[in-house]
């Protein structure tokens, strides 16, 4: 008998990893919940495109059986990439268009959790359920949330992402800020409104780099683009900088002084762009961190492991989580959930401090003098 048998588990966060995970334990037979603080499925616009992992995104679609439903809505094409430097002349090409067998096969992030969410049985997601609090009930927990419903639990996991509210219960280790800050905009209908930066873009992603900055954008199955302006900033910069991130005026002024001589086709992204920017310092998990393990909370994903996006490991790190935990708590050979959980955690601390110092050392160069040339060289080129 597995040790969740009979056991209701908590899934805190609706996101990749936590759908993941609840897949994953109900195909099991697994008594779950997934709290969500989205109103609904569709209430919020889902970011960037993603790239799964054989190793891990992939793995974990594998294990939940959903690999048909994921042929039939990934992007071919969408992993073609162009590297251009600040004049958007293209340097490099990679117009391989791979299958998905082949490569890192790119999915919106809204077709992906739709796949997710029509796994699930009916109800398994509880939207509208913001965490408030959590409080010890015997050997559960009640679980409160913002808009006055509680819940109980025999297990709780922390899918609730970078500034997961979970985490302070199970350590009080915090973030650390990498240095470099990214602004995410947004264009719609980016064929008839940035016709050059769609040509540019090809149905794939651009890196450009120069100057130690970087600007990558996005092709997405909708039509519109995402973009991440990343860069070098204190801390603080966010909150100082007094910028009105609902008007493009006053980021296009910005990004003309922070961007200078960059060509005109970024300036032009900047003053198109949809909705709000959204500054986002960007943090990650100190390599060293360890706490003693609880014997029915624990987190996966950003909530345990945030890290910078240069690597393209995030969304891959928490949907490997989740086949991990699962397969821990689903182990007969563990004899408790204690057990299960420590298993777990050992192995995603050990990963996650790799896997994050590769990204971080990414980050840095990606945004450091000579970027371009480390780029280029990477791919056997001179810029």
């Amino acid at each position: 008998m597995n040790t969740i048998q009979n056991k209701t588990i908590a899934i805190v966060g609706g996101g990749p990893g936590g759908l993941t995970l609840a897949r994953l334990l109900q195909m099991n037979g697994a008594i779950v919940k997934v709290y969500e603080r989205d109103v609904n499925r569709s209430a919020r616009v889902q970011g960037a495109t993603l790239d799964l992992h054989e190793e891990s995104g992939l793995a974990a679609i594998r294990a939940a059986g959903l690999m048909d439903a994921f042929v039939a809505n990934y992007r071919p094409g969408a992993d073609k990439m162009r590297v251009v430097d600040k004049g958007a002349a293209i340097l490099h090409d990679d117009d391989a268009g791979k299958n998905y067998d082949e490569a890192r096969p790119e999915i919106d992030r809204g077709p992906l959790r739709e796949i997710l969410l029509d796994s699930l049985k009916p109800d398994t997601v509880v939207w509208n359920s913001q965490f408030a609090a959590l409080h010890k009930n015997g050997t559960g927990f009640d679980i409160e949330f913002k808009n006055g419903n509680k819940y109980y639990a025999d297990i709780v996991i922390g899918a609730d992402g970078a500034n997961s509210k979970i985490r302070p219960y199970i350590t009080p280790i915090k973030p650390v800020y990498s240095g470099v800050t990214a602004l995410e905009g947004a264009v719609y209908d980016a064929a008839e409104n940035v016709p050059e930066m769609h040509t540019l873009l090809n149905g794939g992603k651009i890196f450009a780099l120069g100057d130690d900055k970087t600007i990558i954008v996005s092709s997405k199955g909708d039509g519109s683009l995402a973009f991440y302006c990343g860069f070098n900033a204190a801390e603080s910069w966010t909150k100082d900088s007094e910028i009105d991130w609902s008007n493009n005026e006053h980021v296009l002024s910005w990004f003309e002084g922070a961007f200078p001589g960059w060509d005109p086709i970024w300036a032009h992204m900047i003053s198109t762009a949809n909705a709000v920017f959204i500054p986002r310092p960007l943090y990650y998990m100190p390599l060293d961190q360890q706490w003693e393990t609880l014997p029915n909370l624990t987190m996966i994903g950003d909530a345990a492991h945030l890290m910078p996006p240069y690597a393209g490991e995030g969304v891959n790190m928490a949907m490997l989580d989740a086949l991990e935990l699962s397969q821990c708590l689903l182990n007969e050979s563990f004899m408790n959930v204690h057990d299960a959980i420590s298993a777990y955690e050992k192995q995603m601390l050990h990963r996650a401090s790799e896997t994050t110092a590769m990204t971080l050392e990414q980050t840095a160069w990606m945004h450091a003098t000579g970027n371009l040339d480390k780029m280029m060289s990477m791919f056997g080129l001179q810029s």
